[in-house]
């Protein structure tokens, strides 16, 4: 949750004129990470939870994917654009080692 406060922060020093666009993009995919976890953490099996975690994941992949379009763009400053980047990734590693943790269990 606070990697999606993060990325609002970050998308509102984006111009303006990509409201529609990529911050929105951005922000929809940000927000589909918790979202998914949720999501997946009240299903009944494992197997159910890891497959939300798997769409969680390629959230995070689509909002790095975003920000690198933000960089060559010159939106935000490098320094907020890498530090989501490398908050996307630390997250990412967190969900695969969830999901590992859950596939020994099963």
């Amino acid at each position: 949750m606070v990697f999606v406060s993060s990325i609002y922060l970050l998308t509102k020093a984006y111009p303006r004129h990509e409201q529609f666009g990529l911050i929105d993009q951005i922000r929809r995919a940000a927000v589909s990470v918790p979202l998914n976890i949720a999501e997946g953490s009240g299903c009944g099996s494992d197997k159910e939870f890891i497959r939300f975690l798997h769409i969680a994941q390629r959230s995070l992949y689509e909002v790095i994917t975003a920000i690198e379009i933000g960089i060559q763009l010159q939106y935000g400053t490098i320094e907020s654009n890498k530090d989501c980047i490398i908050h996307a990734d630390e997250l990412g590693a967190m969900i695969t080692g969830l999901m590992k943790s859950l596939k020994a269990e099963s």
